[in-house]
Order: structure tokens, then C-alpha cells, then sequence
């Protein structure tokens, strides 16, 4: 059952291993230790040594994965076409759900985000514009990292940096899970209240049991009028990561006037049809319009 859970989550289409980016630094560490889950890849544009604003990438992984910050459907789908554009792209580790339980994760991409902020003459980063995009579990990182912006209890301890912000100004979340309790309701193939399911086992129990851990663990119960504008797309037939999250999520910020558009991709899948040249190009448009808004 695990390796189904596994493989479903990293099922994004076929990938081609050429001509993929390289990163400039690899492995730079985060959190100040030497652990793997707290590595990062950084990624510049090949345009000389001026500064760059920063998109963060995360995988997709149900959780489980503790180092995947280099695969290749992230290179291929995510990090080319923003280096493209001219973006620097932060490629991030993070803890695994069996590495340690929920909030570890979203403890760690903050602590990425200070890092980025403390280390901007270093690596070219323009930090007055960070944006954030993932897909999968990724997606529910990059989202939670939206919603919790600003928020002071969900900062977490992790690394050197704690006295820099962790805020983010735009999110693009890749068919994330936004709320737990409901996944079971709307047409996923996989069973979500299980004890076994991925989401139980990043709170540490079966959600349905554990309601109020796995609420801690929803993007949409942070959504406040400081949250940042999100990008949201999702296929239509995805039975992994229903359709109905990301309708209800867009539910959610519209009632709490965040700015944010849904992407619904009608023969979109967990993955599969989804991360199509276009719909790449509508990830780099909306973080340059972003990205405009706050020059």
C-alpha cells in the first residue's frame, strides 16, 4: 500500500531527461546542520550577475520523500520555465512524515524562506519578491506557506535565521490537498480517513480521529486578509487529490476577498495532462504579474 501511495503522488507525466537545468550551488543547508531533509538547490538565470527574484519549487511526494528536491519532472515542469523567465528557483528538502509529524514540514519551508531573505548578496537574490510553487504535497506546502503568512505561531524553530520574515508574495499551488476531512467525499480513489492514508500519517493518526490535528494541517484554515495571491490548478479527473479541493479552496479565498483564479484542466489527472506548456506558461505569467505589482 505505501509504494501505491508513493507512486501515485510522483505519477506527473512522462518525463525526458534532457535538457534539464543545472543548478548553480547544490546542497546548501538551510537549517544550519548537516542533515539531508534541510538541503536546498539554488538555480540562477543565465543572465549575467545581477539579482534575481526568487520562486521556491517543491516536490510532490505524499510526504513520504525527504529528498527529492532534484527530480526530474520538478526540473522539467517547474524550475525550466521559471529560470526562463528570469526567475532564480530555490529547489528545497524537507522533512518526511516519517522523519517527524506535522507542522516539522511547513517549519522547514520557512526556515528556507528566512535563509533565502538572510543570504540575498550571496546568491543573487532579489527578496523583495519570493514566490512559492509546488504540486501534490508540494501544492499543500507552497499553499500553507501562503495562508500562514505572517502568522507568528506557525514559524516554527528551525535554523539561523529567525529574526528574517517567512511571508510569501504569491503562491501557485499544483492540485494540493487544502482540507483533509473532506477528501473521502468527492470522488478520490484512495481512502483518506485510513489510518494508513498519507495525510494520516503526516498528523500522526487517523484524521477523522484527529480532527482538530488535521485542521492545524488544512492551508484553508489560515486564510486572512493578509494572505498573498494564489494561482490554483487542478485536473478535473484527478482521483488521487480530488478536483473538489482545489474548487473549495477557491471557495474559501473568494469568501475572504484573496485575490486568486482556478485553473480547472478538464481531462487533468493527478499529474497526467496537467503540467502542459501552456498551463506553465500561465504559472510564469501570473508570478511576473505578481512580481510587477510590487515594483
Amino acid at each position: 500500500m505505501k509504494r501505491i501511495y508513493f507512486f501515485i503522488f510522483l505519477q506527473l507525466g512522462l518525463l525526458n531527461a534532457q535538457d534539464l537545468p543545472t543548478a548553480k550551488w547544490e546542497n546548501i543547508n538551510y537549517a544550519g546542520n548537516n542533515e539531508v531533509h534541510h538541503m536546498m538547490d539554488i538555480y540562477l538565470p543565465d543572465q549575467g550577475s545581477k539579482i534575481f527574484p526568487v520562486v521556491i519549487t517543491i516536490y510532490g511526494s505524499a510526504w513520504r520523500a525527504n529528498d527529492k528536491k532534484g527530480s526530474k519532472y520538478i526540473k522539467k515542469s517547474l524550475i525550466q520555465p521559471l529560470l526562463n523567465s528570469g526567475f532564480a528557483v530555490v529547489s528545497i528538502n524537507h522533512r518526511s512524515s516519517t522523519d517527524a509529524i506535522f507542522p516539522a514540514q511547513i517549519h522547514d519551508v520557512k526556515a528556507a524562506i528566512r535563509f533565502i531573505r538572510a543570504n540575498t548578496k550571496q546568491y543573487q537574490f532579489d527578496s523583495s519578491f519570493i514566490g512559492i510553487t509546488g504540486s501534490s504535497s508540494g501544492g499543500h506546502l507552497s499553499a500553507m506557506a501562503g495562508t500562514t503568512s505572517f502568522n507568528k505561531e506557525m514559524e516554527g524553530e528551525v535554523g539561523p535565521h529567525l529574526e528574517f520574515e517567512s511571508h510569501v508574495d504569491a503562491v501557485v499551488d499544483w492540485f494540493g490537498p487544502t482540507d483533509f476531512l473532506i477528501m473521502d467525499l468527492c470522488g478520490s480513489k484512495l481512502v483518506h480517513d485510513d489510518v494508513k492514508s498519507p495525510e494520516s500519517k503526516l498528523i500522526g493518526g487517523a484524521i477523522q480521529e484527529n480532527k482538530a490535528k488535521a485542521r492545524a494541517a488544512n492551508p484553508m484554515t489560515y486564510i486572512n486578509d493578509k494572505t498573498p495571491p494564489f494561482l490554483i490548478i487542478h485536473g478535473m479527473v484527478d482521483l488521487t487529490v480530488p478536483y473538489c479541493q482545489s474548487k473549495t479552496f477557491k471557495m474559501d479565498l473568494d469568501s475572504a476577498k484573496v485575490e486568486n483564479r482556478l485553473i480547472s484542466i478538464r481531462d487533468g489527472a493527478h499529474g497526467k495532462n496537467v503540467f502542459k506548456k501552456e498551463i506553465q506558461e500561465e504559472m510564469v505569467s501570473f508570478f511576473e504579474d505578481k512580481l510587477n505589482n510590487t515594483k
